[in-house]
């Protein structure tokens, strides 16, 4: 207990060892569907299932690990929703390459990750960011979660239409869903402890009697990762065609990684006056499990917004990501008890999230167009695109524009006119992959 005071300093945060192991369960629950959705779309792009399965697992808990041990944050990292996709509907199948110079593609931007970080510049980006912007990420990563977690529980669905409407009501996984939400917004009023991780449990226990979920047992011997493992492609990757990829696929880590780095420990309070301390640690963190998943044989790793969750549960330090880190070790030979717990009865606790996380936007100067709108362009466009990426993108273009047209350019930090610039660039002349 001492070690665990003196490395993680939980007195200094205000927190203890059963708040912070609480705190990565609840992390946890909310992310597990990663280990399963992950290879049914890495799949897609002909990777076996298995194996991928196995490589989530272990670059999630490496990475997670890294987080939690060397930068102290209460953050977890998994590969990426988003960019899995791009990795095997926009690189393999609609480009045409091989799943193995994809993964060499990730493996060259993680190397590039590593190389911005160890020399602070992506230190220098972050912290280049302006306020109304960190604000605006913080509040549309909430919007993001709503989306995600309505979406989840069935309350909406796609339409050919409007795009999007509401879902069947009638049916148990919504229902189950919003009866967890009210479960757990008033146990966190009523200040009981472990508010989210009880909702989170009893939907489950539910969802077996009214939900149509199945208990497939508990433990399994872990498949093979051999079919994937060290598999890369570097010197496919290195071709012209594919260097778009990697630019891509290192824009979008950049700002993704960033702006979840950001939102969740402005959530957590880790900010002084609005930075992180051990900021370039969290960066080498991510940059390093990308690096190391392309060899496991997975795409991009990177931090996960719903670490929220957890923080929201009590974790504030490192000790919370060695808690999510041990689980999805643990996952390896528990995958069907893992598996147990339905999306939709971890859609209540990233909804309350979410809305928690939406009073971030009080903070900003209203009575400034050049500063809220910006930030409100930011946080729309999150949960709109479904990209927290193209969200930070259009926050720094149309900051950096209104300054421009208002006479203000020379408060305007120059990272930000780079970081504009090059989005504009990659938008109107590489395309929005």
């Amino acid at each position: 207990m001492q070690f665990m005071e003196k490395w993680f300093r939980l007195k200094e945060q205000g927190t203890d060892v059963k708040t912070e192991l609480l705190a990565g369960l609840t992390t946890f629950l909310t992310m597990a569907y990663i280990i399963f959705v992950n290879p049914a779309i890495l799949g897609d792009a002909g990777m076996p299932k298995d194996a991928v399965f196995v490589a989530t697992c272990l670059a999630a808990a490496l990475g997670t690990l890294v987080m939690g041990l060397y930068a102290n944050y209460p953050i977890a990292l998994a590969p990426g929703m988003g960019l899995n996709a791009y990795f095997a509907y926009g690189v393999v199948k609609g480009m045409g390459y091989t799943w193995e110079a994809a993964l060499g593609a990730v493996f060259i931007s993680g190397m590039l990750f590593i190389a911005i970080s160890l020399l602070r510049i992506r230190e220098m980006i972050v912290n280049g960011i302006p306020h109304s912007i960190r604000t605006a990420i913080t509040a549309g990563i909430g919007l993001f979660l709503a989306i995600i977690s309505l979406k989840n529980a069935g309350i909406i669905a796609a339409h050919p239409a409007t795009f999007i409407t509401l879902g069947d009501l009638h049916k148990a996984p919504a229902l189950l869903a919003i009866t967890g939400f009210f479960v757990i917004v008033a146990l966190d009023r009523l200040k009981v402890r472990g508010a989210i991780l009880i909702g989170i449990m009893a939907v489950t226990v539910l969802s077996f009697f009214l939900g149509g979920n199945r208990f497939g047992g508990v433990f399994s011997a872990p498949p093979s990762i051999a079919p994937t493992f060290l598999k890369l492609d570097i010197s496919a990757a290195l071709s012209i065609g594919i260097l778009n990829v990697v630019l891509v696929l290192f824009l979008v880590e950049l700002f993704d990684a960033t702006g979840t780095l950001m939102g969740v420990a402005n959530r957590a309070g880790l900010l002084k006056n609005g930075k992180m301390d051990r900021l370039n640690r969290a960066l080498l963190a991510d940059s390093t499990a990308i690096a190391a998943g392309s060899f496991l044989g997975t795409s991009s790793t990177t931090a996960y917004i719903e670490s929220a969750a957890g923080v929201q549960a009590g974790g504030r330090t490192g000790l919370t990501a060695i808690a999510v880190a041990v689980l999805f070790l643990a996952c390896l030979f528990i995958a069907p008890l893992a598996g147990a717990v339905p999306g939709y009865a971890t859609a209540p606790a990233l909804f309350y999230v979410s809305c928690l996380m939406l009073r971030e936007l009080a903070d900003l100067n209203w009575d400034d167009t050049t500063e809220s709108v910006p930030a409100v362009i930011t946080a729309l466009l999150m949960p709109f695109t479904y990209s927290i990426a193209n969200g930070v993108a259009f926050g720094f273009i149309s900051y950096a524009g209104l300054k421009l047209l208002t006479g203000q350019a020379r408060k305007v930090p120059a990272i930000v006119w780079i970081i504009a610039a090059v989005f504009v660039f990659r938008y109107f002349y590489l395309g929005a992959e």
